[in-house]
């Protein structure tokens, strides 16, 4: 019953990476296209790099003042927020997985 669950859990990192790779390129996008200073500072090729990454996971866009790319970063940030902890938490149900059967 654990690794059911340890399953589950990565299905739904794999729903959540479903969600970052549609919201996260428009979030880039959208950042290329109206906020150039913020392109900028995430540097180019931004879309698995670990600044922008965690720029996105601080809500950096926020400062922007930009409604459309609130819009388009929230879901991003709530998808990669989802693979993450789902991530974490198939491992570790996995962990605890091994040490029942053992």
């Amino acid at each position: 019953m654990i690794l059911f669950f340890a399953l589950v859990f990565v299905a739904a990192a794999i729903t959540g990476a479903c969600a970052f790779m549609i919201f996260w390129p428009l979030s880039l996008v959208h950042i290329r296209d109206r906020h150039p200073e913020i392109g900028a500072r995430l540097g180019p090729g931004a879309f698995l790099n670990p600044t922008a990454l965690g720029w996105l996971l601080r809500r950096g866009y926020i400062a922007a003042n930009d409604r459309n790319l609130t819009g388009l970063a929230s879901p991003a940030r709530t998808s990669l927020l989802t693979i993450i902890i789902a991530l974490v938490l198939a491992g570790l149900l996995w962990a605890l997985s091994t040490v029942v059967s053992a």
